[in-house]
């Protein structure tokens, strides 16, 4: 376990993980213009260490942004130690316990799992060294990563909040845009548990405490972000990961506990009699903006902060970054749990990059019925975040499911498009900009499995297409199973620029169809009033000209070696227009 940020800060040094930067960076634009490159480069590049950023505190990016980092935060050498862990703790408490021996040992097994519960400290924690009088954000070198982003943004935030009826603690990671210096935004999505807990206290009629740490062990940030069940304390989870059980203290003007080596602690509450605000836009994880929406204000009461603080901050946007390498640890941290309390015949999954976390998810399963694939999409489609996936593709055998070829070899052979496509509707993601409604809309499934028998009768197609895809400008004439229509403006020979717009840009209810043997997939810029769509069209994440040459000319001082070209050349392209909405 991390003492404190600045420890897990040692350790990249050590590893050679780490770029420290003395030249001053602008915590407005520059920082996130930087962390981009770096994030996009081979392996997700280093962690940077901005030293010089016109406040008290530098500023850490990128910190688990590649497989060796993110793997350092959870303390293993591979992320799948982490599910072979759960599998083996699951295994002894499941297994028939046969004589006084095994249940003897069973009581080890519970001794064990009760160690990693958190504990609460007398006193004050290292968090609280320094306890500002009079509080406010301003001493805080908070991000700006986007031209049309609403303001500066803190993007690494474990926003504790407790449940009104049961007391059980939640702590998310909720985006807070900086309104002013004691004030911001609480963007917790309406599938969120900090959500369901502010319904509580507005219902109650009262004011909801919220504590919100920054740094500290790195893995508590992590934690806030996992996938875990509704009630599961996410610092049992941390207590897990890392044997041992995690600290808290109590927070100084709010009823709730933190951990007590975070490095910072900005202490508030919600008022739910309050009317929401605006907030936004914001340059968001899928690679183009969230628009403006109302969310609720978080009031600050009181900031504290260790000596010699580190301000940890992400940077988000087109993929990939950080939070690909996040997504991948939870993807095989909970193939484990998904498996046994869900889906048994689950062998395998994979969630690529491109696909923002949940919009693209392959699966591999153990098939040994008919309709087996469909069996799994409903199941996942109704389990926990994976609720908001959008795309599902299903294969078994001993297809690979981290490697393209292999699955598209899958599809070329075992898929027809007027047999195997399995629509559905639901739960999709709130930043999900081509649903018909805000976190409602259109879901597929391609079932790539081997058919048996019963699946074959009366569903064979005579079509023989030339190819098993096309990526194209016009599909008209397109001889192939699968038909993808992009823009004009989008480079149809980048696979992976495509397979995230076909992720982002598609509701399956609207914007797929089978026809003549293929399926067609319109994953272009839809407008307002077209086919009954009614909402805005956010633009591509990119940065401006100016923020850009401004790092150009400070490169060579940086000590990067030699220069990187800004990703956002490349994406500007797909811009319509320069704010956060196209048009």
């Amino acid at each position: 376990m991390f003492k404190s940020l600045s420890a897990y800060i040692d350790l990249l040094e050590q590893q050679g993980e780490l770029i420290r930067f003395s030249e001053f960076v602008d915590p407005v634009l520059e920082m996130a213009e930087i962390t981009d490159r770096v994030s996009k480069s081979k392996d997700g590049g280093k962690a940077l260490l901005f030293e010089n950023t016109g406040t008290n505190f530098p500023v850490l990016t990128n910190m688990m942004g590649s497989h060796r980092r993110m793997c350092s935060t959870l303390g293993v050498e591979n992320y799948d130690d982490v599910g072979k862990k759960i599998d083996n703790f699951f295994a002894q408490l499941v297994q028939p316990k046969l004589n006084l021996w095994d249940k003897l040992k069973m009581l080890g097994t519970l001794k064990q799992a009760s160690t990693w519960m958190p504990r609460v400290q007398r006193g004050r924690g290292k968090c609280q060294q320094v306890v500002t009088q009079h509080p406010s954000l301003d001493i805080l070198p908070v991000l700006k990563s986007w031209p049309c982003d609403g303001g500066r943004f803190v993007t690494l935030p474990m926003v504790h909040t407790r449940d009104l009826r049961t007391g059980v603690r939640n702590v998310g990671m909720y985006r807070m845009q900086v309104f002013d210096d004691k004030t911001t935004g609480m963007h917790w999505h309406k599938h969120k548990t900090g959500a369901r807990h502010f319904a509580q206290y507005k219902e109650a009629g009262q004011r909801m405490p919220v504590a919100v740490a920054l740094g500290g062990d790195p893995v508590y940030a992590y934690c806030a972000t996992a996938p875990l069940p509704d009630n599961l304390d996410e610092y049992l989870l941390a207590g897990f990961l890392r044997s041992k059980p995690v600290t808290l203290v109590k927070c100084i003007t709010q009823p709730l506990e933190v951990p007590a080596d975070a490095d910072i602690v900005i202490e508030g509450y919600v008022d739910p009699q309050e009317q929401l605000v605006v907030e936004g836009p914001f340059g968001d994880h899928t690679g183009f903006y969230s628009l403006e929406d109302y969310y609720p204000k978080f009031h600050v009461t009181c900031i504290t902060h260790r000596k010699n603080a580190v301000y940890p901050a992400t940077v988000v946007g087109v993929p990939p970054q950080e939070d690909a390498y996040i997504s991948k640890a939870s993807e095989r941290i909970f193939l484990a749990p998904i498996r046994l309390v869900m889906s048994p015949e689950m062998v395998d999954m994979s969630m690529p990059a491109e696909g923002v976390a949940h919009n693209i998810v392959v699966v591999k399963i153990n098939k040994t019925y008919e309709g087996q694939a469909h069996k799994v999409a409903n199941t996942l489609w109704g389990a926990g975040q994976m609720m908001l996936n959008k795309m599902l593709v299903v294969v078994d055998g001993d297809v690979d499911v981290h490697n393209a070829q292999r699955i598209l070899d899958a599809l070329t052979k075992n898929f027809i498009p007027d047999r195997d496509v399995y629509f559905g509707k639901g739960p999709l993601d709130v930043l999900d900009h081509a649903a018909q409604a805000c976190g409602y809309g259109g879901k597929i499934c391609l079932d790539a499995t081997v058919k048996m028998p019963g699946e074959m009768a009366n569903k064979d197609s005579t079509f023989s297409p030339e190819n098993l895809y096309t990526f194209a400008h016009d599909v008209a004439d397109v001889r192939s199973k699968i038909a993808v229509q992009f823009d004009k403006s989008v480079d149809l020979a980048d696979l992976s620029a495509c397979l995230w717009l076909l992720g982002n840009n598609v509701d399956p209810q609207r914007d797929c169809r089978v026809e003549d043997g293929r399926l067609y997939i319109n994953a272009t810029t839809k407008k307002a009033g077209e086919k009954g769509f009614n909402r805005r069209w956010p633009n591509v994440v990119c940065s401006a000209d100016k923020t850009i040459d401004s790092v150009d000319k400070k490169w060579s001082k940086l000590g990067l070696g030699e220069i990187v070209n800004s990703p956002s050349r490349k994406f500007s392209r797909l811009k319509n227009g320069d704010g956060a909405a196209t048009g």
